[in-house]
């Protein structure tokens, strides 16, 4: 059961690690107010995407225009004006009147015709301005009025960015506490209808007006943070944009141009229109995308709180509420789940480096429907955030992704390190790549081996000798990389490089025979490294030919390599065999490819084992062009010995003697190699063998091992071989220096 489990978390760790880190760092942002700006942007655009409502017809607006303005040519209108202008209103016989104009002091003439209509009109309710801030300092209302106690608050709450997303209800200054204006006209309308306001059952400190509870604001609702939610204050839930409720202008009605029943029964709301008297003010409807924001006049502002409080109270309309935080909390935790839980479950489903359409339409459906709950909800009077879950899938998402690149590329190194950059991109992004089954192609393949590599390995600890490979298979691997080929693979000692898969390019065959060289070069470097470790020298033979193979991802559905496979491959490892260290063989067909750029040293017939006929091999002198590589010339100067040397020596098959030893005398020497009197017959550049010196009275003693490919058969000579040492051990080693010496000492 427990070791299920720990199966199943790891399965999913990149879920369960992403999810919540990624959920907590966004909820930590949305409370630190990093995405509140965000959120009211998002609120706004659900405004005005929603479907436009029927104007309320309770409700009519009298503007003060620019063109009244001009007509009366003062401001602020004198009080025998205004007297004029609320005697036609009630005239109409409307329910409530709401004079949305600072009235604090008399405007000769007419004050005292003002005062007395204040006075005989007991629905009539003026304004008073609170709370200095912004809009300026705080305001008193007609003392008329104030006296009757016929007033209303018009403060209203403006967001960081200077739009109105709330509204007053009540407000409170010091002692005193005042309905808003909207709800003050709101009161008398329901009055009217049977409606009066009452502490609601799940709290007395809430006001219900019929069905409907208005919950105050907290300072945390919706995507505010840290708002300041003093007073009693609800969202706003717009009736619509500028422009929403029937509105006449002032000379409208003086000049008897309305209706004589436009204002009967219903709420009259008198403010200024005008731009030039600055009672404009932004709202969410002024978040156009395109063109310059549209602001709404305070009057209409307050006509949206009044039509607001109506349609709740008498037709359920819905108020805006908001979750509680658990309930957000737990929203963008379920958010960062489903970013991370989809793009996990994909991670093995076409990887990261191809576009898919499947995948990126799965996420913009997640985004999609995240955003279409919050709107849906929105048009029920939800205001569920959708910025912070958005934020959550998309970060959950990226994590994940960025996760599983940043695993593609821990791969795509670990390929790196046996394959080429291309043959890892061909492997790991190209649709046809991971496929198997290969194709016939012409190609240049070049193997390497290392040179008495086999006699070295025995006598070192097998640490000392994956270190000397580390240094080696390193040094080569990084000039085949520079000369593009790539590597099939290493099978010890030896490198198998292939040049014209998976791209093919015209110099191939020169391309291999220039990094063959500088293959050879480098070998100063390897041996440099070697003998300041301490380790023996080592030294390596290269061949390479040029035919048709097939190419391609080679073996079965649960392992497989990308290699080559064809009778060429086979030709040339035999060529490789043939090579001496520090040399390169090449075929004929590889010397036809390259050309003249070309320098070759000699040539020799040899038949290769498991080949019928008779090829030509080159050695590799050096190459012309662009390339302008030489091999150093090894000139090795051999020393006739006074006394021959008596030897045991046998022929190795597949780096092992085959079981029998001949006897035979080395006749010349020198430090890398000797003239070799053989009592059975050997094979030039096939043969390699095994020696060893016989001392003692009897010559019988063996001593120190040689190792040795045979070059070539003394022309002048029956049976007269020359031998290139390949790995000398250190008793062999002291046996030449002390005849060296000794040669030295008597010439």
């Amino acid at each position: 059961m427990w070791s299920k489990l720990k199966r199943q978390i790891w399965e999913w760790r990149g879920v369960l690690i992403t999810a919540p880190s990624v959920a907590g760092l966004i909820i930590l942002l949305r409370f630190a107010g990093f995405l509140q700006l965000l959120e009211w942007s998002a609120y706004d655009q659900f405004i005005r995407l929603r479907p436009q409502e029927q104007p309320d017809d309770r409700i009519v607006i009298v503007g003060i225009t620019e063109t009244d303005l001009k007509t009366l040519k003062q401001w602020p209108i004198p009080d025998r004006v205004l007297t004029k202008l609320l005697n036609k209103i009630k005239q109409q016989r409307p329910i409530a009147i709401g004079l949305d104009i600072y009235r604090d002091l008399p405007v000769e003439p007419g004050n005292k015709e003002l005062v007395q209509l204040y006075n005989s009109t007991p629905n009539l309710i003026g304004i008073k301005k609170m709370v200095g801030g912004v809009s300026g300092p705080a305001v008193d209302p007609p003392p008329a009025l104030q006296a009757k106690k016929q007033i209303g608050a018009n403060d209203l709450p403006l967001d960081t960015d200077s739009k109105i997303r709330r509204h007053f209800l009540y407000i409170s200054k010091r002692d005193e506490t005042i309905e808003s204006l909207a709800l003050r006209l709101a009161f008398i309308y329901l009055e009217a209808k049977g409606i009066k306001p009452k502490g609601a059952a799940e709290n007395q400190d809430y006001l219900q007006l019929g069905q409907t509870v208005f919950v105050p604001f907290e300072a945390n609702d919706g995507g505010y943070v840290s708002a300041d939610a003093r007073g009693y204050q609800i969202l706003l839930n717009y009736r619509g944009p500028a422009g929403t409720f029937k509105s006449v202008s002032l000379m409208d009605v003086l000049e008897n141009r309305i209706p004589s029943d436009l204002m009967r029964d219903r709420i009259v709301m008198i403010g200024s229109t005008a731009d030039s008297l600055n009672d404009l003010l932004y709202t969410p409807y002024s978040s156009s995308i395109i063109g310059i924001p549209k602001r709404t006049s305070g009057v209409e502002v307050h006509a949206n709180l009044t039509s607001a409080i109506l349609s709740a109270a008498l037709e359920g309309r819905p108020l805006i509420k908001s979750w509680p935080e658990w309930l957000e909390w737990l929203w963008i935790f379920a958010a960062a789940a489903i970013g991370a839980i989809l793009s996990w479950i994909r991670r093995y489903k076409g990887g990261v480096a191809k576009f898919s359409i499947r995948r990126t339409a799965s996420m913009l459906l997640a985004v999609g429907s995240i955003v279409s709950i919050g709107y849906l909800s929105f048009l029920q009077g939800w205001w569920i955030p959708v910025v912070p879950p958005v934020l959550a899938f998309a970060g959950s998402a990226m994590a994940i992704t960025s996760y599983i690149a940043r695993t593609a590329g821990e791969i795509r190194n670990t390929f790196s390190r046996y394959l080429t950059d291309e043959v890892v991109a061909s492997l790991l992004e190209s649709p046809q790549g991971l496929k198997l089954g290969g194709e016939r192609r012409k190609i240049t393949i070049l193997m390497s081996d290392l040179r008495g590599f086999s006699a070295v390995s025995e006598r070192l600890p097998p640490e000392t000798v994956v270190s000397m490979l580390n240094i080696y298979l390193g040094d080569m691997a990084d000039v085949i990389m520079k000369y593009q080929g790539t590597i099939d693979e290493f099978i010890g000692d030896a490198i198998l490089v292939i040049f014209g898969a998976p791209t093919k390019r015209e110099d191939d065959a020169e391309r291999a025979v220039a990094c063959a060289i500088a293959m050879q070069l480098a070998m100063d470097t390897v041996n440099q490294k070697n003998d300041r470790l301490g380790l023996p020298r080592i030294e390596m033979g290269i061949g390479i030919n040029t035919g048709e193979v097939v190419v391609g991802n080679i073996g079965s559905s649960k392992r497989a390599k990308y290699g080559v496979v064809g009778s060429h491959v086979n030709l040339t490892a035999r060529i490789e065999s043939y090579t001496l260290g520090g040399e390169i063989l090449i075929s004929e067909d590889t010397r036809k490819d390259v050309g003249d750029i070309l320098q070759v040293d000699g040539d020799f017939p040899a038949q290769p084992k498991g080949f019928n006929e008779l090829i030509t091999i080159y050695e590799v002198g050096g190459i012309d062009g662009k390339y302008n590589l030489k091999l150093p010339k090894q000139e090795d100067l051999l020393i006739k010995l006074k006394d021959e040397l008596p030897v045991q020596y046998g022929v190795l098959k597949d780096k092992h003697l085959d079981g029998s030893t001949s006897k035979g005398t080395l006749v010349k020497l020198s430090a890398k190699g000797a003239e070799l009197h053989s009592d059975i017959m050997l094979k030039a550049r096939e043969d390699n063998i095994k020696m060893s010196f016989l001392t003692g009275s009897d010559r019988t003693t063996i001593v120190g091992d040689i190792y040795g490919k045979v070059l070539r058969k003394n022309k002048y000579e029956e049976n007269s071989y020359y031998i290139v040492f390949t790995n000398i051990s250190p008793e062999a080693k002291a046996i030449i220096n002390q005849i060296y010496n000794n040669y030295g000492k008597t010439n």
